[in-house]
């Protein structure tokens, strides 16, 4: 089974506790002890962008809360889906394969003995696919900010280091 490849954050490597310990200074520790999802700041705000309405964005939101592990995909039954964004599980059924068609989503069959399946897992490489440009934006956007910020504080002298004569 190929997934995403994974990207480490050497910064986090070195000390994983401190974003959790980060986290629960905003949120609490009763609701990080209880489990997080964490989700790029990209598929949030750019989310009309790729193309994902409030509907898809709840259905790729419980998607990511069950994907704990890299290399383990999510499988969440359609109707805990449709239980957790409260809506019918026929519509669930409907979006995920909208975005399967739209290429955000891939539906994995779980086959059993005697034809049944177990719940579908879910692959979000095509969502991740689609997020990367728009991240790459993103941070183009802040350099170039970044460079801006810095060549005005050079200009009004802030930017300068004073020289120091013997």
């Amino acid at each position: 089974m190929s997934v995403a490849a994974v990207v480490p954050v050497p910064e986090l490597e070195s000390d994983p506790k401190a974003a959790v310990r980060e986290n629960e200074k905003k949120w609490g520790k009763p609701l990080m002890d209880a489990g997080w999802t964490c989700i790029p700041s990209t598929i949030i705000l750019r989310q009309q962008a790729l193309g994902l309405d409030p509907v898809d964005m709840n259905i790729v939101l419980v998607i990511a809360a069950h994907w704990w592990k890299a290399n383990q995909l999510a499988f969440p039954s359609k109707k805990l889906i449709a239980d957790t964004i409260g809506k019918d599980p026929t519509t669930v059924r409907r979006r995920l394969a909208k975005l399967e068609k739209d290429g955000m989503i891939e539906r994995i069959l779980r086959p059993q003995p005697g034809g049944r399946h177990n719940s579908n897992e879910y692959r979000l490489t095509g969502l991740i696919a689609g997020a990367v440009p728009l991240a790459k934006e993103e941070i183009a956007k802040r350099a170039e900010g970044k460079t801006y910020r810095k060549a005005r504080a050079v200009k009004k002298g802030r930017g300068l280091v004073p020289v120091v004569k013997p």
